[in-house]
């Protein structure tokens, strides 16, 4: 018999940003095929993580998707939905509330982030009690003099690509230190569980290497220096086929009555982001636009040129978002246009 170590992902009972937590199950197999299916229920301390009291502490981890793990010997990633002990989803539990069983809807997240060197606490290329030269020449750089941070982005994605997430592409974004990976799948729910796991792969990468990833959406505070998103490109049928921009401006404008619903669970300190500058709309403000990067809502214009058959963006959701709650909103919002 074989030994697996599966590593059992969860989000915990913070509140408005929860944390990964995740802890190992060492199990013996005779002919291990990584399936969900030959996966078990565990169970642990919610007491410890904001998710029940000490005096009923248990809370069941459920197995949702597994993914190879290519750091270990015979490991495999192990994303769970957070249980009740009676079964029912935990009130921190997002991904249950998702409403795409027919996974119709289709996303691309674009995850934008910071490495942070912890001995100055500040992003790559950023001297102590300093600045760097202003952005402008990091976007999509090349060279030493003002990209930073190359290797440890390139080793991430190989290990995305190696635990068969359908890992899209990197490039360096408009901040020093700031960069951005973006993943695509058929389904809310897939899509979630891809991000989940690939930031957990880029947290784990810092560890031993004097570095954090931030997703704080605007890490450096009120300066001339962008932010980070999780922009969600998303589509259904009705986009992907309709050949209408009467259709498109009418989903565009199925927002406009729920920006506040979108906002609340966009990210935490979004506000600081959403400032109307730095390829942003202002956070009071709505609106959209054909290959508008300072509008809520982009109408790509690939979708245009193919005689509007395609996706849309939104571009408010921050880089520390929950997927899971932006796809289940943007479902909800989308799917009564017909």
């Amino acid at each position: 018999m074989a030994k697996i170590k599966l590593e059992y992902i969860w989000l915990d009972g913070y509140f408005p940003t929860q944390n990964m937590r995740s802890k190992t199950k060492v199990e013996e197999h005779d002919d291990f095929k990584g399936t969900v299916e030959e996966l078990g229920l565990w169970s642990f301390d919610g007491s410890s993580t904001k998710q029940a009291s000490g005096g009923a502490s248990d809370c069941i981890l459920k197995p949702v998707a597994i993914y190879p793990d290519p750091t270990r010997r015979n490991g495999y990633l192990v994303m769970t939905e957070v249980m009740n002990a009676d079964g029912t989803p935990h009130a921190s539990n997002a991904r249950a509330t998702i409403e795409d069983d027919d996974n119709d809807f289709w996303f691309g997240f674009e995850q934008e982030y910071f490495i942070m060197n912890t001995s100055t606490g500040l992003p790559l290329g950023f001297p102590r009690g300093g600045y760097p030269a202003p952005q402008g020449q990091y976007y999509c750089s090349v060279g030493g003099l003002y990209t930073h941070g190359r290797d440890f982005v390139e080793e991430h994605a190989d290990l995305c690509i190696d635990a068969g997430l359908n890992f899209e592409g990197i490039n360096q974004e408009v901040a020093s230190g700031q960069w951005e990976y973006q993943l695509f799948a058929k389904g809310a729910k897939k899509a979630g569980d891809e991000i989940w796991v690939s930031r957990y792969l880029l947290d784990r990468l810092t560890e031993g290497k004097g570095m954090y990833i931030e997703y704080h959406p605007k890490p450096l505070g009120d300066t001339d220096w962008n932010g980070s998103g999780m922009h969600a490109n998303f589509s259904n049928s009705i986009l992907r086929t309709c050949g209408s921009k009467e259709k498109y401006i009418e989903i565009c404008e199925a927002f406009r009555p729920v920006v506040k619903e979108h906002i609340e669970i966009y990210g935490e300190f979004n506000d600081q982001r959403l400032t109307g500058k730095h390829e942003t709309a202002s956070i009071n403000d709505f609106s959209w636009g054909v290959s508008d990067r300072g509008a809520s809502i982009r109408i790509p214009i690939i979708a245009v040129e193919k005689g509007y058959k395609g996706w849309l963006e939104d571009r408010r959701p921050s880089s520390n978002a929950d997927p899971y709650k932006v796809a289940a909103r943007i479902i909800k919002t989308v799917k009564p246009v017909k």
